[in-house]
């Protein structure tokens, strides 16, 4: 296999959560050693959250190291116990970002304050590093040490407020959507671009990634719409303003559906030749010369009757039936699709090999998310699960730090390391 990419590169994982770890979980699938920092006495949250794996009576495994959550986003990483509260424990992490090429962080600024891993301390110790700081709200403003996450940063950023339905609350997007995506894909890229930087001139540098700004990107047109026109985009359903049928319509149970045998397509037609598509693809001809329907006008004026009418050719249809015969006629469609179709029923993604399977010591062999891309000539790789809490203190202790067994057993009784 050809080398990956970032080979030869070190990772200082300072951060916890998503937004950080999952950022720096893609620079290890490319290459990069990713030494993950952390400490019992304060555990990274995700490590106690279902989902959990399962004893062999079914019962949930308990401890530090049996969540898919954090397992998924912390693959092949260096686990290294670390009390940052001591000055002892603080000397040991400036000789981590000694001996490497990235730190990357998304505690707030009072934490990183308290720890002394401010930028222009850590560059006292490597001025070649390139740290990027990523908390919710930025390094500076009044609003710096707000505390959050994807869950709070998606209202914050407006997206709540433009999802769901006009005459209900607003609902967001489901999932912390920002920590998974938004936050981690720009925090890679500024790196990326930082150490290009620092391959031209030798530099390191500061990158400082306000997750509240990173994420205000996706809202797409609404601020530009408002800017212009004045308009403050509201909550429009599953409706748009550019295609019409545009939503979710119910179509045929299936049993084998575990826990949610309700199934669902989504359908989107811009144009009149789609709608003319969908009609004949679903076996109703004859609603193209419908007066309700006959324009993209006529079909927003009459949305409700044209999505009832849409439901009521969809019901019976098994959703993956419909989505394919809508598809082959030129109408974007697809199944809405739980978690158990995307892992084990979706032809595709089984075909592509997306998700990964390792084994793990205490949760057994287990799915992780593969690479988000595909390099043709060096492909990505994730090379181990995720590693128990402290699994790799000592290895990294003397690898790394350059530590004698006796200096490493002094930093254990002095509870410096965990």
């Amino acid at each position: 296999m050809s080398t990956r990419p970032l080979a030869g590169l070190r990772v200082a994982d300072f951060s916890w959560f998503g937004a950080g770890p999952i950022g720096a979980q893609t620079l290890g699938t490319f290459g990069a050693e990713v030494v993950r920092v952390e400490s019992e006495t304060r555990v990274d949250s995700l490590r106690v959250v279902q989902p959990f794996a399962l004893e062999p009576d079914g019962s949930y495994k308990t401890g530090y190291n049996v969540s898919g959550y954090f397992n998924n986003y912390n693959a092949a990483k260096f686990s290294l116990q670390l009390n940052l509260n001591l000055p002892r424990g603080q000397q040991l992490a400036y000789r981590l970002i000694e001996r490497s090429d990235v730190f990357i962080t998304n505690f707030t600024p009072r934490v990183i304050e308290k720890w002394n891993l401010r930028y222009e301390q850590i560059a006292a110790v490597n001025p070649r590093v390139v740290a990027a700081y990523a908390p919710m709200q930025g390094l500076v403003g009044p609003h710096r040490d707000f505390l959050g996450f994807g869950a709070v940063l998606t209202p914050v950023t407006g997206i709540s407020h433009m999802s769901g339905f006009p005459d209900r609350p607003p609902v967001g997007v489901g999932t912390n959507y920002p920590d998974y995506v938004v936050n981690p894909g720009h925090t890679v890229t500024a790196i990326l671009a930082a150490l290009r930087y620092r391959n031209r001139t030798g530099k390191g540098q500061l990158i400082e990634l306000p997750q509240i700004e990173s994420v205000v990107n996706v809202l797409g047109t609404a601020v530009l719409d408002y800017l212009a026109n004045g308009a403050n985009p509201g909550r429009g359903g599953n409706r748009s303003s550019v295609a019409a049928p545009h939503g979710v319509y119910r179509c045929q149970d299936d049993p084998s559906s575990v826990n949610s045998p309700d199934r669902w397509l989504a359908v989107a037609c811009p144009g009149d030749a789609e709608w003319a598509a969908l009609c004949e693809a679903l076996g109703h001809p004859e609603a193209v010369s419908d007066p309700r329907f006959a324009t993209f006008a006529d079909r927003k004026a009459n949305e409700d009757a044209l999505d009832a009418l849409v439901g009521q050719w969809t019901a019976p249809l098994r959703a993956e039936d419909a989505m394919t015969a809508l598809q082959a006629h030129g109408v974007p469609a697809g199944v809405v699709q739980n978690a158990q179709d995307l892992l084990d029923r979706d032809p595709h993604m089984r075909a592509r090999g997306y998700y990964r399977y390792l084994d793990h010591p205490e949760t057994g062999r287990a799915a992780y998310d593969g690479p988000a891309f595909v390099l043709s000539e060096t492909p990505g790789e994730l090379t181990a699960p995720a590693p128990l809490l402290g699994q790799h203190t000592m290895e990294v202790c003397e690898r790394i730090l350059g530590l004698s067994t006796d200096e490493v057993a002094d930093l254990l009784a002095e509870g410096v390391l965990l």
